[in-house]
């Protein structure tokens, strides 16, 4: 009867969370026969998950229906809603349902409110969110780190958390790569050195093996915005090189630059309070404002402008199939001829 809503862009968490749930539940004997894996994209698959979820286990242990891309809090049609609403109810004791989506669930559906009704309602049910931190959530970061290489048994002091902030960011897939690499170095160490001492990872041994030239989107942003464009592309090369999907970086370069523009536009407007600068700029923090005042200080709303119309024909062309990289080079590296209207 156990429904489990896991949500959040944090995949790496989000699917060893799954994989738990799924380990715990299942007897592996039993698995071909006790665990469906449904795609929410398809509405025929959604109505195919809630009878499945109406049948016991066979065998040993319990079964498992995992919805992914799940849109009974995120956008459920009246159809679906209704077969919910009758099938909730009928679930066996030992056969566990798993919402998993990227969005946080929209609490204006009826469907969310019946489903984390059951969720306080059941002992075993759960709702769960991993979310990332923002690229300029430094401290976000750190305990994003933190966590990970706690639950690696890792000891980790405060500068080497530092230098791996800055050399991933919020990647927590890549996070924990390297922490298990990392890992792995430090026991072999360990055991030429004949040392019982708990893993440790030092800073030195970070700056041996990550290899990521210390770049991150926020950083490219910056030289983008202060026209350092040979220097950005560079590592944006050794971004996307070291793995970064083309259209992640670019929604982060774009959604920085959204910012700058819309800062500029309210200031101008002499619109000098923060909160609602925030609020309309769709700034969460609105301290950042004051950070991103300090970024734009000096440039013109023609730059601004210009890097977002760049950054926009970039994603376009990403999306039409070119090579990522030589999407950057070249609208970043041809000039305009937009701004001569100005």
């Amino acid at each position: 009867m156990p429904i489990h809503l896991i949500w959040g862009d944090d995949y790496e968490a989000s699917n060893r969370e799954i994989e738990e749930i799924i380990t715990t539940v299942i007897d592996p004997v039993w698995k071909s026969f006790n665990y469906s894996q449904i795609d929410g994209n398809d509405p025929k698959q959604n109505f195919r998950a809630l009878e499945e979820i109406q049948s016991a286990p066979l065998g040993n242990g319990g079964r498992v229906v995992l919805v992914r891309r799940s849109p009974f809090c995120n956008g459920c049609s009246v159809e679906l809603a209704t077969k919910l609403n009758q099938s909730i109810n009928l679930i066996p004791a030992n056969t566990h349902l798993i919402l998993n989506n990227s969005n946080k669930p929209d609490k204006r559906l009826k469907t969310t409110k019946l489903i984390q009704k059951y969720i306080e309602s059941n002992n075993l049910s759960q709702e769960k969110s991993f979310s990332l931190p923002l690229p300029w959530d430094i401290n976000g970061q750190r305990n994003l780190v933190k966590n990970i290489a706690q639950r690696l048994n890792l000891n980790i002091n405060h500068e080497t958390i530092e230098l791996i902030v800055e050399s991933i960011g919020n990647d927590s897939s890549l996070i924990n790569t390297e922490l298990q690499k990392l890992l792995l170095l430090s026991e072999a160490n360990n055991d030429l050195l004949n040392s019982k001492e708990p893993n440790e990872i030092s800073k030195e041994l970070v700056k041996k093996l990550i290899q990521n030239n210390s770049t991150n989107a926020l950083e490219i942003a910056s030289l983008l915005l202060k026209g350092e464009r040979t220097i950005a592309l560079n590592k944006i090369k050794s971004l996307l090189e070291n793995g970064e999907p083309a259209l992640r970086l670019i929604a982060t370069l774009t959604g920085q630059s959204r910012g700058w523009l819309w800062v500029h536009l309210l200031d101008e407007q002499v619109n000098q309070d923060v909160k609602e600068i925030a609020k309309l700029a769709g700034i969460a923090n609105p301290k950042r404002i004051f950070v991103i005042r300090k970024q734009i200080q000096g440039k013109s709303l023609e730059t601004l402008l210009e890097l977002m119309k760049k950054l926009l024909r970039i994603e376009a062309s990403i999306k039409l199939g070119t090579n990522p990289i030589d999407s950057f080079k070249d609208n970043l590296l041809t000039e305009s001829k937009i701004l001569t209207n100005y």
